[in-house]
């Protein structure tokens, strides 16, 4: 009998290029009440994820003929707000940078325990979730000369456009809610990423550096991402 969860029939994308992998992510996947499909290649997840709407997407980064980077930037430019979680059987972090930077959500370091992997799973699309509802609400985010389409994504800074990655806009989605109030790290690896409090990580500090060097007037004077010594941050808008 399937293990179902609060996120059953959400369907999912696994590439990977190792098969046996593969036929096991899919078999424990569909046991938790997911519906699952695998692409060995990049080529084919691309056709894949062409033809059919998916909920989160389980990369490799080393595939045949188009690597997991190059396949998760030309999904996320099609689908701003997918999850993204990528497996590596490297642990150097130039890998991890440039995943975040082109729109990964989370890494995932091979190999690796199930039921760790099931929890980032369903993490993610708790996150998903949420921000869909949220942006809903209000897709459009004003403060100073920053503006943010919370649903393509979208922003401007001035004359500066660009473009936030999935995780970079739940945590600015999240401190928004949050204006004027004391969030602290714990709260923010708690309610953004998931990730229990006790975990210790630099994770929190290093996204807000990147959003102060995207809306900040002078990133190294912020006043909108305020820093509370030993706590936390601050958002003014």
């Amino acid at each position: 009998m399937k293990n179902k969860n609060d996120f059953s029939g959400s369907n999912i994308l696994i590439v990977e290029d190792e098969k046996s992998l593969a036929i096991g992510l899919k078999y424990n996947l569909e046991e938790e009440g997911y519906s699952a499909q695998v692409a060995e290649d990049g080529r084919e997840a691309l056709r894949l994820f062409d033809e059919e709407a998916y909920d989160l997407v389980i990369l490799d980064i080393m595939l045949p003929f188009v690597n997991g980077f190059e396949v998760a930037k030309k999904m996320r430019q099609s689908y701003p707000q997918l999850p993204i979680l990528m497996l590596t059987a490297r642990t150097g972090i130039q890998d991890r940078i440039h995943g975040l930077e082109i729109g990964a959500d989370d890494y995932i370091t091979k190999p690796f325990h199930l039921e760790e992997l099931l929890a980032r799973i369903k993490g993610m699309l708790k996150r998903k979730q949420w921000y869909q509802e949220i942006s809903e609400i209000s897709p459009v985010y004003r403060f100073g000369e920053n503006v943010v389409d919370f649903t393509t994504l979208v922003c401007s800074s001035g004359e500066k456009k660009f473009k936030l990655t999935a995780r970079e806009a739940m945590l600015l989605r999240y401190l928004a809610e949050h204006a004027g109030v004391n969030v602290t790290r714990k709260e923010l690896l708690k309610n953004v990423w998931h990730i229990p409090s006790e975990v210790e990580t630099r994770t929190v500090d290093n996204f807000i550096v990147r959003l102060r060097k995207l809306f900040e007037p002078d990133p190294a004077n912020p006043v909108h991402f305020v820093s509370v010594r030993s706590v936390g941050y601050i958002f003014y808008s």
